[in-house]
């Protein structure tokens, strides 16, 4: 049996903290709604602010689409919740020819008293990407048209 440690910079996705791709600079954004207190442009850069908030409840979608097409290899998303106890749930799709194909599917349960922030760091290998979309149902737990929840993002990061 052939084995080695791995360090902890490895596990990440060895993706230093300088390499993040300018998210602002290489992409244009659509997406569903925006409280004009919390824009996206808070949660696209590499230093931490107050992030992006949905102007309404229910499920959204931002959608990032490239000036050129791009090689993705890490994403990773930072969600806060510190109110309310839910269970939400994110996609991440990315286009790499004329369809969007689905990433990942992640949920998570937020407890005020326990878990409060979600940190998913994904190492992919995504080659061609002209768009990357994240799909973000802030309460898997009821129907979304009947959902009280706002969807929020504290960070998205790529590289």
């Amino acid at each position: 049996m052939r084995k080695r440690l791995i360090s902890t910079e490895e596990q990440r996705g060895n993706v230093p903290e300088g390499d993040w791709f300018d998210l602002k600079e290489i992409a244009q954004v659509e997406l569903t709604s925006e409280d004009p207190a919390f824009p996206i442009e808070n949660a696209l850069g590499n230093t931490e602010t107050t992030g992006w908030r949905a102007s309404g409840p229910g499920p959204q979608v931002i959608r990032l689409l490239f000036d050129k097409s791009q090689t993705i290899r890490r994403i990773q998303v930072h969600f806060v919740e510190r109110v309310s106890e839910r269970t939400q749930e994110f996609a991440v799709l990315a286009r790499q020819g004329d369809a969007f194909r689905e990433v990942l599917r992640q949920q998570w349960n937020f407890s005020p008293h326990g878990t409060t922030e979600e940190i998913e760091d994904y190492k992919v290998e995504l080659n061609g990407v002209v768009a990357l979309e994240l799909k973000i149902d802030p309460d898997r737990s009821h129907d979304p048209k009947q959902s009280k929840y706002v969807a929020s993002l504290e960070r998205l990061r790529l590289a």
